[in-house]
């Protein structure tokens, strides 16, 4: 049997007019014997999505977007060399669908900074066709990108994970969070209440910042120790020299960067994953010159991290926390919603197209 050749989906093609999505056909990627084809029962919204189709990070690549990269589906068809996947395996697919596999970055389980890595959306394969995301029915990638789901863990569930779950995981173990680590978290939304439950399933005493006191419960609730609003005057000052590491998932362009800083211990870092659509406001090197602090970003992750996570989300429980599971038609919606921050804490599109 020949490979599927197309698929169809929702996207959009003028920015302008970032709710108004519209069901397309598409050409899938060339098929290649490392490649895995899934049909695509979730997807997850992600912050990613609404500064992609607003043109917040700048104009599209593509005339024509399907965004979506929180990816869960079955596996349809395996290319020769697949081993790993068999048709009818429950998968799922990330923020990344190809690098070159060959450099060293990838050759150490860094392939999302492979220089001529892929993006699932907006983006090119080296032959051309374009990159589509998953609000669509089908998705074709390099078997290196997908990844298996836990039988403990629900489709709906699992999507969040493929961006927001593993865009937070992968700065918390690389930086050390674990037994005996201070962990500050900012920012509690789609990303930063997964990093609240990674850290502490890690092992670390989580404290949370956040500007807004009604993020309390939930933020407690998802095993945070402390929580600290960032809004009263001197809320740095006890913990000056208390914190090994900072991750902020915070997508705005003012934080309290210099009031967090000096709480970190000698050579500590924070890490932002949250990427605003402006620069940072106060960001100067003199700020972090009293501690030998350190202001650093991450990209998604690896495969091996991204399997590792989702081991340790089914042993521990971890699952996101969803507002709504909506029909894919509703993309619109959900993307409006992302935007002006009405969401708790993540929307997940179900498949509506035949």
């Amino acid at each position: 049997m020949s490979p599927q050749t197309s698929a169809k989906g929702y996207g959009i093609s003028d920015t302008s007019k970032y709710t108004d999505f519209t069901v397309k056909d598409f050409p899938l990627k060339t098929s290649q014997p490392d490649d895995v084809t899934l049909s695509i029962e979730f997807c997850g919204v992600c912050g990613s999505d609404v500064h992609t189709v607003t043109g917040g990070w700048g104009p599209m690549s593509v005339p024509f977007c399907v965004p979506g990269h929180e990816i869960v589906g079955t596996v349809t068809e395996v290319g020769d060399n697949v081993k790993e996947f068999k048709v009818g395996q429950r998968v799922g697919v990330g923020a990344q669908v190809l690098s070159c596999l060959k450099c060293n970055r990838c050759k150490e389980d860094n392939e999302q900074y492979c220089p001529e890595q892929v993006d699932t959306y907006n983006a090119k394969f080296p032959d051309g066709v374009e990159a589509q995301g998953g609000y669509s029915t089908t998705i074709r990638t390099n078997e290196r990108f997908v990844f298996s789901i836990p039988e403990a863990i629900k489709s709906e569930d699992a999507a969040p994970m493929l961006c927001a779950g593993l865009t937070v995981y992968s700065p918390l173990v690389r930086n050390g969070c674990g037994p005996g680590k201070t962990v500050g978290i900012v920012g509690i939304g789609g990303l930063g209440h997964f990093a609240i439950q990674f850290a502490k399933a890690l092992g670390a005493h989580v404290i949370v910042f956040s500007h807004s006191p009604s993020k309390k419960e939930d933020s407690l609730s998802l095993g945070a120790d402390e929580f600290v609003s960032t809004d009263e005057d001197g809320f740095a000052d006890k913990y000056f020299d208390k914190i090994d590491y900072i991750l902020s998932a915070a997508d705005a362009e003012k934080i309290p960067l210099s009031d967090l800083l000096s709480t970190l211990k000698i050579d500590g870092k924070i890490t932002s994953v949250g990427l605003p659509d402006k620069p940072w406001e106060g960001l100067q090197p003199q700020i972090m010159a009293s501690n030998a602090s350190c202001i650093g970003c991450s990209h998604i992750g690896s495969k091996k991290e991204a399997n590792a996570m989702l081991k340790l989300a089914a042993e521990k429980g971890i699952k996101p926390i969803i507002d709504e599971i909506l029909p894919m038609s509703q993309a619109g919606k959900a993307i409006e919603a992302v935007k002006n921050n009405k969401v708790r804490y993540r929307f997940v599109l179900k498949q509506d197209l035949k």
